[in-house]
Parts: structure tokens; C-alpha cells; sequence
């Protein structure tokens, strides 16, 4: 055994020396799916949580594949306009994930979200094993009993996820005045108050 270290000591003291670094673990990650209206805004509030390595938009749920952006807007595809997160579960829960998800979002209105209506913005979790599904129900539960009233947001099981278009990645960044101004059109920041009222740390994240 004592000669096994010592060898190894060797080893790391000769890498050193010739500015080889010693491999790295790899940084564990998981997936969470949420559809939550206007993919825009929940790529920009996902992007902002620490812990979350991508985030990216695109449609899920529905029985087409690979659906482009004007197939799903037609409202058959049966697709959601969705975020898929990758996070690394050593820095930030799905519980944290959830409750932001939730403060972000109008759970209550069964037609879309704030101006956009038509199924494709219909809220959902999407759970990726029994885990995510057990926790995601319990939210749900909570929630009825803080708001006394029936929560449209469905959980069901995570579908195949298919990227959008490029132009709509990290839109509120590549056009960040139009961003604004659907945003502030559509008046999600008042809806939000109204549910929520004022966003405080991480629950608020991204409005």
C-alpha cells in the first residue's frame, strides 16, 4: 500500500511539473420542462438562476414531430411552448426550480397565459421520473390551498422536447426592446403583482 501512494505521489508531482492538470469530475447535471405561456419569458427567468447551465425553448407535448414555430402557433400540433433546463442539482433544487416557475407564471387562467391565448400557451410541468412528479404535485397542492381556487397548470409526463428556431433563443437578449415592449404589452408584470405581489429573491428571479 505504501508503495502504491508512492507512486501515485510520483505521478501527480510529475503531471504538476509538466502543467498537466489531474482530470475533473464531471459537473452532474439534471433536466426539468416547464411550458409557462411565452417561451421568451421563461428562457429569461431560468437564465438568471444560479445553477442553471441551459436553457433552452422550444414545443413539447404534442403528437407532431420536430413541429417548426408556425406549425405550433396554428394550435394542432397539440405542442406547449416550453423552457428545457439543465441545472446542476448541487447548486439549485427542483423545489427552488418550481417555486420559481410558479411566481412567474398566472396559474390560475385556464386560456393561456396574460395576453396570449390558444392552447400552445397552456401551462404544464413536465416531470422526468417519480421524484419530479411527486414534488411537483405537492406544489400543486399548496397552491390550491393558498389561492382557495382550481390551478390550471397540468403536471404530466415528460414528452419528446424539440428545440425552436434559433431566432428564438435568448430572444430577450438578441431584441431586448422589443422584448420589453411585449412584455410590458401583454401585461404580465401587473398580473404577476396581482398573484404574487412584488418579486422577492428567488422567487421572483427573471421578472
Amino acid at each position: 500500500m505504501k508503495e502504491r501512494m508512492r507512486v501515485l505521489t510520483l505521478l501527480l508531482l510529475g503531471a504538476a511539473a509538466l502543467g498537466v492538470a489531474p482530470a475533473q469530475r464531471p459537473v452532474p447535471t439534471a433536466t426539468a420542462t416547464f411550458a409557462g405561456g411565452c417561451f421568451w419569458s421563461m428562457q429569461r427567468i431560468f437564465d438568471n438562476v444560479p445553477g442553471v447551465t441551459l436553457a433552452t425553448v422550444g414545443f413539447s407535448g404534442g403528437h407532431t414531430k420536430k413541429p417548426s414555430y408556425k406549425d405550433v402557433t396554428s394550435g394542432k400540433t397539440g405542442h406547449l411552448e416550453s423552457v428545457q433546463v439543465i441545472y446542476d442539482p448541487t447548486r439549485v433544487s427542483y423545489e427552488t426550480l418550481l417555486d420559481t416557475y410558479w411566481h412567474n407564471i398566472d396559474p390560475l387562467q385556464a386560456d393561456g397565459q396574460f395576453c396570449d391565448h390558444g392552447s400552445q400557451y397552456h401551462t404544464a410541468i413536465f416531470y422526468a421520473d417519480s421524484t419530479q412528479q411527486r414534488i411537483a404535485e405537492a406544489s400543486k397542492q399548496r397552491l390550491m390551498q393558498r389561492f382557495q381556487q382550481p390551478i390550471a397548470t397540468l403536471i404530466i409526463p415528460a414528452a419528446p422536447f424539440y428545440a425552436a428556431e434559433e431566432y428564438h433563443q435568448y430572444f430577450y437578449r438578441k431584441n431586448p426592446e422589443h422584448y420589453e415592449g411585449y412584455r410590458k404589452g401583454c401585461g404580465q408584470d401587473r398580473r404577476l403583482e396581482d398573484r404574487w405581489g412584488k418579486p422577492a429573491g428567488a422567487s421572483g428571479a427573471g421578472r
